[in-house]
């Protein structure tokens, strides 16, 4: 099919407008919230990443697929994106160690795809009107019923979906014989947060995103880690309980992305939909604490409020977004408890942010010479 004509296929988004491009030869229809993304690499992370369940991502790098894919450049075990839109679809690849090319991994896993889309124009259209449900179409299903099928799917506000890309058994990861032990509570997390706690000498227990607490504490962790996932943190009721505990337990935790939303709901702070939301590459993050700038890589579509922030007791700010000067990161005056709204695991990168595994360490040290005293 790669090879041959190919069909024309269309993004329709809720409010009506349409955009046509050409399917790359996986016939269907697919639906979620369209998003996108400005980083210029990294495609393969970004279509693994589970924080992207359930949303259609629009590249606006011009050109996909042109290194094809490797195995050692997954966040998990499979897709998570609901569909992608771009601009140039490349079915050739010439990177010296690739494993396949980008159209058979989308084949095997049957990922819609749209592109030869008008990707600048999308983009400028989803800033001015915001981030909406919409529908990829490679099958020619007419416009009307794919109309009457959209109407029918939820908005990403309220939508819990930690629950689609959870572990369903816990699990380990990292070496036994480790000096510090971390009980992660999976929402959507990426593997490389794995890989940056087991080369600082963690050992990490995986446990399912509703897991008692008492579960999580019978592993006698020196630390609890919150990650990142998809949707909406609010009716994630039972997890904020458990994150309240983790707190009350003394012990250091950290929180990232949808993780960082957890801790502030545990706290009593409230979060928002933003309009667009933030996914690049190439976020500026001021961090209060050092006076410097961060370059980050971010993923979310909900954030902090805040006002409320600022007026809590027992938190501040520790990073705001220079762009928007939203809250890109906070911590607990009280407790060894941090977190914050972007990804300092990125990979392929930026680095700037690496050292909040070494804090997160340095609290479990702390900890621990402080029990053992």
């Amino acid at each position: 099919m790669k090879y041959t004509t190919r069909p024309q296929a269309l993004l329709l988004l809720a409010d009506g407008t349409i955009f046509y491009g050409k399917s790359i030869g996986i016939s269907g229809t697919t639906f979620g919230e369209v998003c996108f993304n400005t980083g210029m690499t990294g495609y393969q992370e970004i279509f693994t990443d589970p924080s992207y369940f359930g949303q259609i991502m629009v590249t606006t790098n011009p050109h996909i697929g042109n290194y094809g894919v490797n195995a050692n450049e997954v966040e998990s075990d499979r897709i998570r994106i609901a569909g992608l839109v771009c601009k140039n679809f490349s079915f050739t690849h010439s990177r010296p160690d690739s494993e396949s090319n980008l159209y058979d991994y989308f084949e095997k896993q049957q990922l819609v795809c749209v592109s030869d889309v008008d990707t600048r124009a999308l983009v400028s259209y989803i800033r001015e009107h915001g981030a909406q449900n919409a529908v990829i179409c490679t099958d020619g299903t007419p416009i009307e019923i794919l109309k009457a099928q959209l109407a029918q799917v939820p908005d990403m506000k309220g939508l819990e979906l930690a629950s689609k890309v959870s572990t369903l058994e816990p699990y380990f990861y990292g070496d036994p014989t480790a000096t510090y032990k971390i009980a992660a509570l999976d929402l959507g997390i990426k593997t490389n947060i794995l890989r940056h706690f087991a080369k600082r000498d963690c050992y990490i227990k995986v446990f399912p995103y509703n897991t008692p607490f008492a579960d999580l504490k019978a592993f006698e962790p020196d630390g609890y880690f919150l990650s990142n996932g998809p949707g909406d943190p609010d009716p994630l009721v039972g997890v904020q309980q458990v994150a309240q505990e983790m707190i009350a337990s003394d012990k250091p935790v950290f929180g990232i992305c949808l993780g960082h939303q957890i801790l502030a709901l545990a706290n009593g702070v409230s979060t928002y939909k933003m309009f667009n939301g933030h996914r690049g590459i190439n976020h500026p993050v001021m961090n209060i604490l050092t006076g410097k700038g961060e370059i980050t890589s971010q993923n979310h579509g909900f954030a902090v409020t805040r006002e409320e922030l600022e007026q809590h007791p027992d938190l501040e700010i520790t990073h705001y977004h220079l762009n928007d000067q939203t809250v890109a990161g906070m911590r607990m005056k009280s407790k060894a408890c941090f977190s914050v709204q972007y990804h300092p695991e990125a990979s392929p990168g930026p680095h700037d942010s690496e050292y909040l595994f070494a804090d997160f360490v340095a609290a479990m040290a702390a900890k621990k010479t402080t029990q053992e005293v």
